[in-house]
């Protein structure tokens, strides 16, 4: 296992998502942490987030999940919330946790707000949607679309039994200049992201409880043998007394995952 590199949060933050953003180098810890996520000017980068207990684990049975991360966990999701462009949930996450997705525990522009609603059912008032100056993106098929007030965008894309395509919303995305994306929630929908191969990281920050039971992080295609599963580069990273995996999803042939897209 790679070695674990201790974080210190003293260091200053504020002309990260500038720098990141410009394609320069980052100070440390900095760099270590958010140096993979530049951009070239060819390629768009797309990275995973997940908060989850040692268990894997991310909310209760019942749903509930405020919180399973500490301070450190979500300063860090804050972060990522500001560096990337937009930042992508589906309709379960607003309906379960009503998220505000917007960047508050840390010094950073908010990212355009994406919600993946198939059914076009969540209502105006969800704070995913709230007028705040930040521009707001619905993906619904075309039956479903609607004009939301407050000049939501809506995105009239093609489905499968409710289901979009990942590399369509990412195209979508791109074409409107958000090239950087931080597919956030839930289970489902990273794991969509995931089996279609289209994240270049995963950040996962594992919590230090155990539920013993409840929504698990992700849900993949079942496999049958261990040398089946997905073994992935990755770097340790201390978050106070959380812990950030790193997973490097660019380079690596992801096998099964390619089987399941076929």
């Amino acid at each position: 296992m790679p070695q674990e590199s201790p974080v210190d949060m003293t260091r200053t933050w504020e002309e990260v998502p500038h720098r990141l953003r410009a394609g320069e180098s980052l100070p440390e810890p900095w760099e270590g942490l958010f140096g993979p996520l530049r951009q070239t000017a060819a390629k768009r980068i797309i990275v995973g987030q997940i908060g989850q207990s040692l268990d894997g684990r991310i909310a209760t049975l019942s749903g509930h999940s405020k919180y399973i991360n500490g301070a450190e966990g979500l300063a860090h999701l804050h972060r990522l919330r500001a560096l990337v462009d937009a930042v992508v949930v589906g309709a379960g996450t607003v309906r379960a946790d009503d998220p505000q997705l917007t960047v508050r525990e840390v010094v950073g522009p908010n990212p355009v707000r994406v919600v993946i609603d198939p059914r076009g059912s969540l209502p105006s008032t969800a704070r995913a949607f709230a007028a705040d100056g930040v521009h707001r993106i619905v993906i619904s098929r075309e039956s479903a679309c609607r004009q939301r007030v407050d000049g939501v965008e809506t995105i009239a894309l093609p489905d499968t039994a409710g289901i979009f395509a990942p590399d369509a919303i990412l195209d979508a995305l791109a074409a409107r200049g958000l090239r950087r994306v931080l597919i956030e929630g839930g289970a489902q929908t990273l794991s969509r992201f995931l089996t279609a191969g289209c994240l270049d990281r995963l950040h996962v920050v594992v919590a230090p409880i155990i539920l013993g039971s409840g929504i698990a992080s992700l849900a993949l295609p079942t496999i049958a043998r261990m040398d089946e599963a997905m073994r992935v580069p990755m770097h340790v990273h201390r978050l106070g007394d959380e812990v950030l995996f790193d997973c490097d999803l660019s380079e690596q042939p992801l096998q099964r995952l390619a089987e399941a897209r076929a």
